[in-house]
């Protein structure tokens, strides 16, 4: 070098030049130093003012404060690097955003001891789409992640916890009374009384904990790497942190309480909706009991054998994904005028290592609670897509699970492979059941049309087993209404069901909608169901599920152009 100065000295100078300031972070202590262009880029004259983890948090946006501490516990949880944009009030009272970049000092047991960062300032254009980053995945009120967020990390923790062979903890914490304190109060009260409770959960959780608002007055939490008998602990640590905390009315002070369920994963639960269920049945379980109150969802002896059973069943499926064990069977969806062939449904079998067919029935609601449905459907897109690639005189339906209408992945995959072939999506029929759909109607509006964006025509299937079926029929705007088939079983001995189906062809009609009836087994009921003016029948009577593909037999050539054209007359 061609002076005395020591490295480190030209690191210092280098950071002041640049404008960025390092820090250093001691996670015990909460104190910070500061380095290079801390004093211009902060706009304060003494470090003192932010040299204290209470200090500078205070000066982060309430909006950007639960930003920081997300990328803090996704840090301290993966080992990753953590970069996170936020505002933040500098010295001389202005706003900027901030982007802050680190990691992570541990000691040898891995406890972290110091985060080692480095701030800069970014335009106020970065800021922007941090903030539209935030309206997605972030609750408007809290600044915590929203429920869908929230339910796609702890599918993550799951998922890792699984391969791994840790374990962790999911926590439904809920406001007791607030309706009552809402109706009493007014809504500003209760708004209040939502953020405080927010706030000493950030104030009480570790920083590898996830929190999100699920619902008007619950939280749910996601405590990686929680073993059971911290359980207890942890929850009381938050009955105590909110029960402190009390929110100013105009008639004094209004004390704060909460209720606690609790349900370990993966022991317990395989997947993020069953493990929001049971840890729900354990706060209502809570909240029996009073305020205040702590509950921990436990599994009988029953279901312990009966989860001991599914891990063998989940097992078999994983297997099966990796040596190809999966395949499909076609079943034929006739045209009721024609009694010809419009398309094709693929039904997913599955066989063990002797080659003994397995009936779907008898592994996928097991792979739906163990987490493994969204493999499965990954796996059976490509088979569909493969058979729609190899002919182009192929028609074909299938079924996708409740998760993969939520999994951003599942279409990514899809769209990047029609990409180049507009005539596949075409040729693609997705269907959905009605209970999927009523689960988030709105999320389910989203994903029907991102599919029909693309080409695809979309099926409500098992119409008939929800219980608000035709209030949303027409605003989820599928294409195709398939009767569940139950009421096509009984059209003969129930008045009730002849009366359904005579109902929903007529409601269809008004919307412009296609229908299907399920289990079509003789004649006589194919013929009383063309006579209520149903478009499409599958069932028995027309064929059962073959691995044999028709369209590409010779003697189906004749068929061929019915195929197409009854799939290309689908109403919308």
């Amino acid at each position: 070098m061609g002076d005395s100065r020591t490295e480190l000295d030209c690191l210092r100078a280098a950071l002041t030049a640049s404008g960025d300031a390092a820090y250093s972070w001691d996670v015990r202590t909460g104190s910070i130093g500061w380095h290079g262009g801390a004093r211009e880029l902060l706009r304060v004259d003494d470090l003192v003012e932010f040299g204290h983890a209470e200090k500078y948090l205070s000066r982060v946006s309430p909006d950007s404060i639960a930003d920081l501490r997300r990328a803090h516990a996704d840090q301290a949880q993966t080992g990753d690097r953590f970069s996170c944009t936020y505002e933040i009030t500098r010295g001389d009272g202005s706003l900027a955003w901030i982007e802050d970049r680190g990691w992570f000092e541990r000691a040898p047991d891995g406890e972290p001891i110091r985060i080692i960062g480095a701030i800069r300032g970014v335009d106020e254009r970065q800021g922007e789409d941090v903030r539209m980053a935030r309206l997605t995945n972030y609750d408007d009120l809290t600044g915590q992640y929203n429920r869908y967020r929230l339910r796609e990390a702890l599918e993550q923790s799951l998922e890792y916890a699984i391969r791994y062979q840790s374990s962790g903890v999911f926590l439904e914490v809920g406001i007791d009374n607030l309706p009552l304190i809402h109706d009493t109060y007014g809504r500003e009260v209760a708004e209040q009384i939502v953020v405080a409770v927010s706030r000493e959960l950030d104030r009480c959780l570790r920083a590898s904990d996830v929190v999100g608002r699920i619902a008007h007055d619950q939280f749910g939490v996601v405590l990686n790497g929680c073993v059971g008998q911290d359980i207890p602990t942890t929850a009381e640590k938050i009955l105590m942190a909110v029960q402190h905390a009390s929110v100013v009315t105009p008639k004094g002070h209004l004390p704060v309480t909460v209720s606690v369920g609790a349900v370990s994963f993966p022991s317990s639960v395989r997947t993020a909706h069953d493990a929001m269920a049971k840890a729900d049945i354990a706060l209502e379980k809570a909240r029996r009991s009073g305020h205040n109150c702590f509950s921990l969802y436990n599994l009988s002896e029953s279901q312990l054998q009966d989860l001991r059973d599914s891990l063998a069943v989940a097992e078999l499926v994983q297997s099966s994904l990796r040596q190809n064990r999966l395949n499909l069977h076609f079943q034929p969806i006739v045209s009721a005028k024609t009694n010809k062939p419009a398309f094709y449904e693929c039904l997913l079998r599955m066989h063990d290592e002797n080659g003994t067919a397995i009936p779907a029935g008898d592994f996928l609601p097991v792979a739906e609670r163990m987490g493994l449905v969204r493999s499965i459907d990954r796996f059976v897109l490509d088979l569909v897509l493969n058979e729609l690639f190899e002919s182009d005189r192929a028609n074909l339906a299938m079924n996708i699970s409740t998760l993969s209408t939520t999994d951003p992945t599942w279409l990514r995959a899809l769209t990047s492979r029609v990409a180049s072939r507009p005539d596949v999506a075409g040729r693609l029929l997705v269907e959905i059941t009605e209970t999927t759909a009523l689960q988030d109607v709105s999320e389910t509006i989203r994903f029907v049309a991102a599919l029909q964006e693309m080409g695809c025509k979309v099926a409500l299937d098992d119409f008939g087993a929800g219980y608000t079926s035709f209030r949303h029929l027409q605003e989820l705007s599928v294409d195709m209404v398939k009767i569940d088939g139950s009421f096509v079983q009984t059209i003969f001995e129930s008045s009730n069901s002849e009366l359904f189906v005579s109902t929903l062809q007529a409601f269809a009609d008004g919307l412009g909608l296609d229908t299907v009836a399920e289990c079509v087994e003789n004649s006589e009921a194919a013929a009383i169901l063309e006579a209520h003016g149903i478009g499409y029948l599958q069932g028995y009577h027309f064929g059962r599920p073959e691995p044999r593909r028709p369209w590409l037999e010779h003697d189906d050539r004749q068929a061929t152009p019915t195929v197409v054209q009854d799939l290309a007359a689908l109403r919308h």
